[in-house]
């Protein structure tokens, strides 16, 4: 039978991607056009708004000096979790993400999908001269010399699908890209940061974290993960499963209160706290947080033990990511 031996969470921003120089000055400059902020009560704001109720001395956060800190730190955080998963003991990695417009679009939007092709494909990443740095950045994410067709555990990712459906979840089940289609952000980034040494097949699970009106519930998420849980132990052959959380946690805005609370449910396995967090919390990239609650339930049997944390603040109103990475063991 299948065990589900380690699990993972990483935050897969631009900003793992940029440079060190663009922490301490990029930012600073497409920060305030960002039409997705919300304020604490999950309310729309602007930039403006949120600069006009920073805490005093909030600059002070944001010196290059502070900057250059946090970067090395993420920096450090990701090497040690590239160190992680090239050691760690799996035979497959399920990977709960989400799609931002890439794989799907508005006109055809689900909830929940598996892609179960034979193997999913990322493209040679398109670097021009002038090209403005965050666009640089994003293009981190894919292939220096050419296409990657990398492995899906398609049984397993079949099995999965077929189980959910039939623990009533309503899944899209993906087979296949189209001629100009590649891996989204959530997978692309795993790959090329951290699995660069290691071509370990994958089972990519894309929730809809961002786009109204259809975004999973908490309390939905975290039956997912209890789903996939028991659907893992029941799977007839003798693998080592992983899984892991790609995405948040808050932004972007950094919400560091609310990142920590979220840190410390799951260090004590606190379902209820994870389920209970009102969506309005769980807006723009703060959505992908629930990658984390499926993640979280689905590792319930297992413990927590490395995290990292680091508040990505970028600007005086505070604007950023909080950048977060964990490993369950056995």
């Amino acid at each position: 039978m299948a065990k589900l031996t380690a699990a993972f969470g990483t935050s897969h921003s631009v900003m793992l991607m940029a440079s060190e120089e663009d922490w301490r000055v990029g930012f600073k400059e497409v920060d305030p056009r960002n039409p997705n902020f919300y304020d604490a009560k999950g309310q729309p704001c602007s930039y403006d708004y949120l600069a006009s109720i920073a805490p005093q001395g909030s600059e002070a956060m944001v010196t290059p000096e502070r900057m250059s800190e946090r970067y090395h730190a993420a920096q450090a955080a990701m090497d040690h979790m590239r160190d992680l998963l090239e050691k760690a003991p799996i035979d497959v990695l399920i990977v709960c993400g989400d799609d931002q417009l890439e794989l799907f679009r508005m006109t055809n939007m689900p909830a929940i999908a598996i892609y179960y092709g034979e193997t999913i494909r990322n493209a040679k990443r398109v670097v021009t001269a002038g090209m403005h740095w965050y666009k640089y950045a994003q293009a981190m994410r894919q292939e220096p010399d050419e296409d990657v067709h990398y492995p899906v555990d398609a049984e397993l990712a079949t099995y999965l699908i077929r189980g959910l459906s039939d623990d009533c979840f309503d899944i899209t089940a993906v087979n296949g890209l189209e001629p100009k289609q590649f891996e989204g952000h959530a997978l692309s980034f795993l790959h090329r940061r951290y699995l660069t040494k290691r071509r370990i097949p994958m089972v990519p699970i894309l929730l809809n974290t961002f786009d109204p009106p259809n975004q999973p519930t908490p309390k939905r998420c975290e039956q997912l993960g209890a789903a996939l849980r028991d659907l893992i132990a029941k799977y007839p052959k003798d693998i080592r499963v992983g899984i892991l959380a790609s995405g948040g946690l808050s932004h972007f805005v950094v919400e560091e209160k609310l990142d920590r609370a979220i840190l410390e449910a799951l260090r004590t396995k606190d379902s209820a706290f994870l389920r209970s967090i009102d969506p309005l919390r769980l807006q723009a990239g703060s959505s992908e947080i629930r990658n984390w609650i499926v993640v979280a339930e689905a590792a319930r049997d297992l413990k927590l033990g490395w995290v990292d944390y680091v508040p990505g603040y970028r600007t005086p109103a505070l604007t950023g990511t909080g950048l977060a990475f964990a490993e369950w063991t056995e």
